[in-house]
């Protein structure tokens, strides 16, 4: 049993996780108060309309890799998965497919991927990092094989009313609307069902379950192995659906594009205080995790520095994002001693 004084350090330890816990959208509101006071053109809707558009293909990205990093994995075929199944997209429109038809294939293509680093992972027992490397080098590859190095353009206009922007033709009480990218609306839904899915399902359960302890898990009689499999399938998934909406707002897809993307997704997942040990995470966390560093590059941006900065930037935050969860992971394993 455990003595008043034990008692309380244990409260005191909970509450310091959980002010740690505000920490990522303490640090946007501030950067986002920063910007605007040291470049004017940074309050403008314009700047907003911009921070969106470079948060949510990368959003999706990030809401995919979140339960495959809640599991104690990693992957970094996330860019090049999203290029090959647009690229295959791509292809399938010179075959003569509807522009929707395209966009299914590319999603299954991407989901294929996925199957494959899970089968690596969970079934050949593949350390995630060296698996997800060889799949992240065979798409940009099967992909410019595939089309023989050809840029593939999406140029179909519904598909860029469905998932670019809100139409200009909105008018009356609508009309703020126009032009606003209506792929965030997107990502929130997607958010929201990821969101349900994470904490409200047996899957989810077993996501935390196989990151906290995965023999633990296996022992109590889950079937580590497939639910796994299914987390870097999901995984896939979102990236084929961050595919549609990078095709949507750049419409052409060059076979080297993707390489280096998930390198800002998984910066936003561990910025938003997902845990790369595993067994603990935050889907909202994540969300907020895109957002700032959007906010970051955009800002960065408006006071005309180069992209080398904006790259040093977001990599010293992430640098001090993994240190906060050494921390914090530190703290947890002290109160659990008292």
């Amino acid at each position: 049993m455990l003595n008043t004084e034990n008692t309380e350090q244990i409260v005191a330890g909970e509450r310091k996780f959980d002010l740690q816990k505000l920490l990522a959208p303490m640090v946007l509101i501030l950067m986002a108060a920063f910007f605007m006071v040291v470049t004017p053109s940074a309050r403008s809707v314009t700047a907003l309309v911009n921070v969106l558009n470079a948060s949510y293909f990368i959003g999706f990205m990030a809401l995919g890799v979140t339960f495959v990093i809640i599991t104690g994995g990693i992957d970094l075929s996330l860019g090049t998965t999203m290029m090959c199944g647009m690229l295959m997209g791509g292809l399938s429109l010179r075959w003569g497919w509807s522009i929707w038809a395209a966009l299914v294939f590319g999603i299954v293509v991407c989901k294929l991927i996925g199957f494959l680093n899970g089968v690596l992972v969970a079934y050949l027992r593949l350390p995630p990092f060296i698996a997800t490397l060889g799949t992240q080098m065979m798409g940009m590859g099967f992909g410019a094989i595939a089309t023989k190095v050809m840029t593939m353009r999406f140029t179909d206009q519904s598909f860029k009313q469905v998932f670019y922007k809100f139409p200009n033709s909105f008018s009356g009480n609508l009309a703020f609307l126009r032009g606003f990218p209506i792929g965030i609306v997107w990502l929130f839904a997607a958010f929201i069902i990821a969101w349900v899915v994470l904490n409200r399902t047996r899957f989810g359960r077993y996501v935390f379950a196989m990151g906290s302890n995965y023999e633990a898990a296996r022992l109590s009689g889950i079937n580590t192995r497939f639910w796994q499999m299914l987390v870097y399938t999901l995984c896939g998934f979102f990236c084929g659906i961050a595919g549609i909406f990078f095709a949507a707002v750049y419409t052409t897809i060059i076979p080297s594009t993707g390489n280096g993307l998930e390198l800002l997704a998984i910066a936003g997942v561990v910025i938003g205080g997902t845990s790369m040990a595993g067994g603990t995470g935050s889907l909202t966390g994540t969300l907020i995790g895109v957002f700032t560093m959007s906010t970051l590059r955009q800002g960065l941006m408006l006071m005309n520095l180069q992209g080398h900065w904006q790259t040093f930037m977001t990599g010293l935050i992430v640098v001090g994002a993994v240190l906060l969860d050494q921390y914090r992971v530190k703290r947890a394993s002290a109160v659990k001693k008292i």
